[in-house]
């Protein structure tokens, strides 16, 4: 039996760049289900269950292919941080993780609805950020667009602006944890090339 064919159900640029380093070829139909925001779920099976969420109506309209769903979520201090309604709010996000450490979560779903299968798991990052001052953030706001961004930064766009240490998967900050995601689809049989999570970081 042929290994199914790879769909990612986001139009994020990240998650795109990061699924290429794994998989040649993929197709991307991004998803259109309303995410959950219950911050009392917990931030793993909230941003678990916002994976499968985003994965299932994809799946359902194309069941011999294999699909995939993200969500990432910043986890500050028992509260998430989704992305900014505005660049006010993306200040705020940034004065409020200045000089502590947050978790950042990506959930993952791989659905195949043809064979009933169905995959859902977790990553989790710590990060810790530098002591902000006003102009680093005015910097930084006018450098990165962050409204598109959890948290309201990208570890991948002058990060070293902001982060003193990262501790654990640095691509699952920036979308997916790739070497959980390689080792994920590996057993779903799907074909994979390019570099492991070692070699994603800043790139700027």
């Amino acid at each position: 039996m042929n290994p199914p064919s790879v769909i990612l159900a986001s139009a994020s640029p990240r998650r795109v760049e990061l699924l290429r380093s794994l998989v040649s070829d993929f197709q991307v139909i991004p998803s259109d289900a309303a995410e959950v925001h219950d911050a009392a779920l917990g931030v793993r099976p909230l941003c678990e269950l916002n994976a499968r969420i985003k994965a299932e109506p994809v799946a359902l309209r194309n069941p011999g292919h294999l699909v995939l769903g993200a969500d990432t979520l910043v986890w500050l201090e028992g509260r998430p941080l989704g992305k900014p309604a505005d660049p006010a709010e993306a200040r705020a996000m940034l004065e409020s993780l200045s000089g502590k450490a947050h978790e950042v979560v990506t959930g993952v779903c791989l659905k195949h609805v043809d064979s009933g299968r169905c995959e859902v798991f977790s990553d989790v990052t710590r990060v810790v950020f530098r002591a902000l001052d006003p102009g680093v953030i005015d910097r930084y706001l006018a450098a990165v667009p962050t409204l598109d961004k959890a948290g309201g930064y990208a570890l991948q766009q002058h990060g070293d602006w902001l982060v003193d240490s990262v501790s654990g998967s640095r691509s699952n900050v920036i979308g997916l944890p790739v070497e959980a995601l390689r080792n994920a689809l590996g057993g779903w049989g799907v074909p994979l090339t390019g570099s492991s999570d070692a070699g994603v970081g800043p790139k700027h």
